[in-house]
C-alpha cells in the first residue's frame, strides 16, 4: 500500500488565548467579529469554504468586512456536480482571494489503490477524510503561513457542534467561528436580505453538503444521519486528526 508523506509547518504561533478571544467575540455581530479578527491577526488568518448550503453567507460577510483574508476551498474530487457549478457562480460574484487545494492523489487513483473507503465503516471514512480533506487543509495552512482558521460552523447544524466556543484550539491551529450562534432562520434571512443565490441542491431536502457518495437528504428529522450513513457527521476537519504529522 502506497504511503502518504506529510510535513509539519515551519512556523507556529502559540501566543493566542483562545478562551479570552472567544469571550471578546461573543457579544459582537458577525461582521464585527470578522473585522476584529482581521485587525488583530492580519495575515495569520485563513478562511475556508465548502461551497455548501450556507457558503454564500460566510463568503458575503468576508467580501463585505475582510476581503483580504485568503479563502481555501478543499476540492476532494468527489463533490456533487452542482457544488462545482455553485462554486463557479459564487467565485464570479465575490471578489475573493480563493485558494484551491486538492488531495495528493486523484479520485481515480484513490479508488484504484484503496477502493471506496467511505463504504468501510467509520475507520474507512476516517481514512478517507485524512487523505481528501485533512492533509490538503494542513498543506493549505502550511503554505499560506496561517495559524488562525475561520470557519462557518454553526451550533445548530448538529449535535457535535452545540458546545463549540467562538474560538478554540485544535492542536496547533486556532479556529474561530464568526456565525457560530446563528440559527437557521437567521441564515435564511441573510440570504433574503442580500439576494444571495442558493446551492442548487438546497431545495431537495439536503441540510448539509459534502461528497456525493456519503451525503444524503434528511429523513425523519435526523440530521446526524445525513453524512456517512450516520456513522459520523464530521469529516475530520473539525476534529483533532489524531496524527502528529498535522497541525489540525
Amino acid at each position: 500500500m502506497e504511503a502518504l508523506k506529510f510535513e509539519l509547518p515551519a512556523t507556529l504561533f502559540p501566543d493566542i488565548d483562545a478562551v479570552a478571544l472567544s469571550v471578546a467575540l461573543a457579544p459582537l455581530r458577525a461582521g464585527q467579529r470578522l473585522r476584529l479578527l482581521h485587525e488583530q491577526l492580519g495575515d495569520r488568518l485563513v478562511a475556508t469554504t465548502s461551497f455548501g448550503l450556507q457558503a454564500a453567507v460566510m463568503l458575503h460577510l468576508i467580501h463585505e468586512h475582510a476581503p483580504k483574508i485568503p479563502v481555501v476551498f478543499i476540492d476532494t474530487g468527489f463533490l456533487f456536480p452542482e457544488t462545482y457549478q455553485y462554486a463557479d457562480e459564487l467565485t464570479a460574484k465575490f471578489d475573493l482571494d480563493l485558494r484551491i487545494y486538492q488531495p495528493t492523489v486523484s479520485a481515480a487513483r484513490l479508488q484504484a489503490l484503496w477502493g471506496n473507503l467511505w463504504e468501510n465503516g467509520k475507520d474507512g471514512a476516517d481514512r478517507y477524510g485524512l487523505i481528501t480533506k485533512i492533509e490538503p487543509m494542513n498543506r493549505a495552512l502550511r503554505e499560506t503561513g496561517a495559524d488562525v482558521w475561520l470557519s462557518g460552523l454553526r451550533r445548530s447544524q448538529s449535535e457535535t457542534r452545540v458546545d463549540r466556543p467562538f474560538v478554540e484550539q485544535q492542536k496547533k491551529t486556532v479556529k474561530a467561528y464568526p456565525i457560530l450562534d446563528w440559527a437557521d432562520a437567521q441564515v435564511d434571512l441573510y440570504f433574503h436580505e442580500h439576494g444571495l443565490p442558493r446551492h442548487p441542491l438546497a431545495a431537495q431536502g439536503y441540510v448539509t453538503m459534502g461528497d456525493w457518495h456519503s451525503t444524503r437528504p434528511v429523513e425523519n428529522g435526523d440530521i446526524n444521519a445525513t453524512r456517512f450513513n450516520g456513522e459520523k457527521f464530521e469529516c475530520g476537519l473539525h476534529l483533532d486528526s489524531g496524527s502528529p504529522d498535522f497541525q489540525i
